[in-house]
């Protein structure tokens, strides 16, 4: 089979969300389930513009981990990498919607997420370094096994083609932002894309400024660095151009899948080998599109959607 063009690894789970907004979930009664986890929306995102993705990660042997399955294969990602740890539930999350920026979130990954059960020996080594694009998380990093798995799978391709690093770092996930840190280190070196806001570029390379947050990130060894700065847009810098891009504006419902449309877009863009400005601008649009919608990888858009609300900025 062809190799993968888009090939993630990190978490994946069940994201219940209410029906109810602007109210705290101690009194919403209704809720809706869609697959969720952030390596697995990327996927999901990346294959909406037709692009043969997969993601390595782990579910629970139970009816939310079949769900998981079946969803990866609706949305046309393949679930070959995607197996079971019979003694860990899938994890399940809830957030609270308060529009336009107020998205708490409530992670169930007790009492280990199974997508940290990732091992280095079931790691298929030739379908990571022959994908067009690997996409990792610093999430990933924060426990063991997965975080021994992801900088083997890492050394193994060895920058071969491009490798992303999206930085997302959850304190809830981690000790402290210094051990964090430590093991983000360790990752950047074999990065050639690295993406994230600007709380994650202070983890990553302890510094908030966007531009010297940048040449930190050069200096680690990646060839772009695309730092996000919430309403101030994105800041794009390679190695022989730099490109600042606003947000789109969209009346937000629900933030928290727009940076995984935008991390599929970007996988998109990249494989497509667009400008840079070009790319950026193609993302942001991408999140805003999912930040108008209620759910995350239900919510991905098509390369049309894009196009048309960026001609639609433009003729605004």
């Amino acid at each position: 089979m062809p190799a993968d063009e888009v090939l993630t690894m990190g978490r994946i789970g069940v994201d219940l969300y209410p029906q109810q907004t602007g109210v705290s979930l101690r009194e919403v009664r209704t809720f809706e389930k869609f697959l969720g986890g952030s390596a697995s929306n990327v996927a999901v995102a990346a294959a909406r513009y037709g692009r043969r993705s997969a993601v390595i990660t782990r579910t629970g042997d139970d009816p939310f981990g079949e769900f998981l399955h079946d969803a990866l294969r609706g949305f046309g990602v393949d679930d070959r990498f995607v197996t079971a740890v019979p003694s860990l539930p899938t994890p399940v999350t809830f957030c609270e919607i308060f529009p336009p920026d107020d998205f708490p979130l409530y992670f169930y990954r007790f009492p280990k997420a199974p997508d940290l059960e990732i091992h280095p020996s079931e790691l298929d080594y030739d379908a990571i370094r022959a994908a067009d694009i690997f996409w990792i998380t610093g999430t990933g990093l924060s426990q063991e096994p997965s975080r021994t798995a992801t900088l083997t799978a890492l050394k193994h391709r060895d920058k071969a083609g491009t490798t992303v690093f999206d930085l997302d770092y959850r304190p809830m996930f981690w000790d402290s932002r210094e051990e964090a840190r430590h093991w983000y280190a360790q990752a950047l070196p074999y990065a050639t894309v690295a993406v994230g806001n600007l709380d994650e570029t202070d983890t990553a390379v302890a510094e908030r400024n966007p531009a010297a947050a940048a040449e930190k990130l050069h200096d680690a060894g990646v060839d772009l660095a695309v730092v996000k700065q919430g309403p101030k847009g994105v800041l794009a810098s390679g190695k022989k151009v730099t490109t600042e891009v606003p947000p789109v504006p969209v009346d937000v419902v629900n933030g928290l899948g727009a940076g995984d449309a935008f991390g599929g877009a970007l996988c998109h863009a990249l494989l497509a080998g667009w400008e840079l400005e070009t790319t950026m601008r193609f993302a942001n649009a991408a999140g805003a599109i999912v930040a108008s919608r209620l759910s995350c990888a239900d919510a991905m858009p098509t390369e049309d959607e894009v196009r048309t609300l960026i001609e639609g900025a433009t003729d605004a």
